[in-house]
């Protein structure tokens, strides 16, 4: 490799006209990595390691491996070209590699990695290990797929400013909501949990006394409750306790929180604490009366069954002794 190029570029397959890949852009690429020295060694195929998907890159968001932005920008769509880069360039890789290996494997137990464990045990890959030990030119080989501008692809949370992040919040919220009415719980879930994840990573820029975090505060309530009417769906009885809590913290009365709480300690067979918040529902609207009396009627006969249950359980374990005698 020439001591004055830090990249070499050598076309293997000529791809489209080529046009210039504007900031924002989506890149889609498959990618081969070469260690160069003595002998050529294949270290990655994205075909072959995590997902074995292609990599997708948002060009300008300053990604770790900066070498693959600029390689990328001197591609056109289809073609396939080799890169050899000067070590200098590519000390991240290693990280980088580690990451993408890692995708796919969540089932597994996947090493975290500090600078602790760097230094005594590595990063979990004895090539990458090697290679942050002695680094060493290497060679891509890049197929670019294709390219999506910024307006062709529905930007992820991160690439949000926060004035969009706000606009996302009732979209994600109203998304929900038409899943939940057509039964796609699972879906809907996953839509409330995003409107909640937003709201909660700009209330961590503010102060809770601040009026930017209490109108951001009022605006995730509802949402959770919605995410609750979804797990309580689902029977998960003490993720709908736990957010049924955090609504009550700030809105003692709110009825629907109160109910699903309600709903949700009997779930979980905490009939007292459930007779408590059908009580609290009673009094705070008096007009809800024939529905709590409903449920505390089930609660006195589930109470009476499981009485009736236990001492069966006695019983049969008073004969089982009598007959060890």
């Amino acid at each position: 490799m020439s001591a004055q190029k830090p990249i070499v570029k050598n076309v293997l397959h000529a791809g489209q006209k080529y046009i210039p890949i504007a900031d924002g852009s989506k890149a889609h690429f498959h990618f081969q990595t070469w260690k160069l020295g003595k002998e050529k060694i294949l270290i990655d195929d994205s075909k072959k390691i995590g997902k074995k998907e292609p990599m997708v890159l948002v060009i300008g968001h300053k990604f770790k491996l900066e070498v693959w932005e600029t390689i990328v920008k001197l591609m056109a769509v289809g073609e396939v070209a080799s890169f050899r880069v000067k070590k200098e360039l590519v000390y991240s890789y290693p990280f980088v590699s580690k990451t993408l290996r890692d995708l796919g494997q969540e089932q597994q137990q996947i090493k975290h990695t500090c600078t602790m464990t760097l230094h005594t045990e590595g990063i979990g890959y004895s090539d990458l290990d090697d290679l942050i030990r002695n680094p060493c030119d290497l060679e891509f080989i890049i197929e670019l797929l294709k390219v999506e501008r910024s307006d062709e692809y529905e930007k992820e949370v991160w690439q949000l400013d926060i004035k969009q992040r706000l606009e996302l919040i009732p979209t994600l919220k109203e998304k929900g909501n038409k899943l939940y009415a057509e039964k796609k719980f699972t879906e809907a879930e996953d839509a409330y949990s995003q409107a909640i994840a937003i709201c909660e990573q700009l209330m961590i820029r503010e102060r809770k006394t601040d009026e930017e975090w209490i109108t951001l505060n009022k605006i995730k309530l509802p949402i959770l409750l919605n995410y609750a009417q979804v797990k309580l769906v689902q029977e998960d009885f003490y993720a709908v306790i736990e957010h049924c809590n955090t609504i009550l913290e700030y809105d003692k009365d709110n009825e629907k929180a109160l109910y699903r709480r309600g709903k949700a300690h009997v779930g979980a067979w905490n009939p007292d604490k459930a007779e408590e918040d059908f009580k609290h529902l009673k009094a705070v609207n008096p007009n809800v009366a024939t529905i709590v009396d409903t449920e505390l009627e089930v609660i006195k006969k589930l109470r009476k069954e499981k009485a009736e249950q236990d001492k069966d359980a006695l019983k049969n374990l008073f004969l089982k002794e009598n007959e060890g005698i």
